[in-house]
């Protein structure tokens, strides 16, 4: 007859029959009560820690992890000038509870077309998260210029301590035809497309505004941004360029009275198209309103 060391929980397959022969005499004896409660909460913290242990494998391992030049550049900063947007974002809500796991956002984008809206995004949400950044480079691309491969900032001090920290921020340079982001690589299509991948990251800051109508408004300027501004023919931006002038001259900002992913994306894009010094009057004082808030120096300097 096999014996079973003292303090070791009953196998799952056990637990049927403990129950059987302890109600063969009508009642149910308390030691076995316990043992089968001490099963129970051992079954559920090993569904925890398989749950952990997924979301630590999710993390590590990038879908594209055939990289041969490999740059470590983790940020986290808190600077001041923060924008203040209005309302706020709970990401268990928003990207689901993930139990043990840094919440790891990858981007493939093509060095010869820098996705300059993510790298001011990537800075706000420095502002809000503790976000562990990182840069790599793909081995389908050669010569990628030291200011990309440090365009997310300095290595940060805490970079090993991956617990210590909300976010993954980690941009691949690869030769793709437009940017793409993974956030779960098992249960989230990619998203493709610069306006896309800022839709969603943008919304780690802010709710899309409630009003369909705004919220259709920005996606509009989204749209000419990135398909008229950005790779439009001239006329295309010249019409652009005059629709930013109206939409400045009734407010400071183009959704309105606040600063949002409109301003977001005109902006890179313009900066891109090498227009802004041909812009008009009230989109030149607008340049200057968002150059003021300090968001954008990243970008900037990726153009330098």
């Amino acid at each position: 007859m096999s014996t079973r060391r003292k303090g070791t929980a009953a196998p799952p397959n056990m637990r049927c029959s403990i129950s059987i022969l302890s109600l063969q005499n009508g009642e149910v004896d308390p030691a076995v009560k316990a043992l089968e409660a001490r099963q129970d909460e051992i079954m559920r913290k090993l569904y925890e820690l398989k749950a952990a242990v997924e979301g630590l494998a999710k993390t590590v391992t990038t879908p594209d992890a055939d990289l041969d030049v490999t740059v470590s550049s983790s940020f986290s900063s808190q600077s001041s000038g923060i924008t203040n947007f209005k309302g706020t974002t709970d990401l268990d809500a928003l990207l689901g509870k993930d139990l043990g796991a840094l919440r790891d956002i990858v981007i493939n984008a093509n060095p010869a077309q820098p996705p300059l809206s993510l790298l001011v995004l990537h800075g706000l949400l420095c502002q809000r998260y503790r976000v562990l950044s990182t840069v790599h480079v793909h081995s389908s691309v050669s010569n990628v210029p030291p200011q990309l491969v440090s365009c997310l900032g300095p290595r940060h001090a805490d970079s090993y301590a991956r617990h210590m920290f909300q976010l993954g921020f980690t941009l691949i340079w690869k030769d793709v035809p437009k940017v793409q982001m993974k956030f779960s690589v098992r249960n989230m299509c990619p998203i493709e497309g610069e306006a896309n991948v800022a839709r969603f990251l943008f919304k780690l800051l802010a709710p899309y505004p409630s009003d369909p109508a705004a919220a259709t408004t920005v996606d509009s300027w989204l749209d000419m941004a990135f398909f008229q501004l950005a790779e439009g023919s001239p006329k295309e931006r010249a019409a652009v360029l005059r629709a930013l002038n109206s939409a400045l001259g009734r407010g400071p900002w183009l959704s309105g009275a606040e600063f949002s992913l409109a301003d977001v994306a005109c902006y890179c894009c313009l900066l891109q198209s090498g227009s802004t010094s041909s812009a008009p009057a009230n989109v030149q004082q607008w340049i200057k309103s968002c150059e003021n808030l300090g968001h954008f120096s990243p970008a900037k300097r990726l153009l330098q």
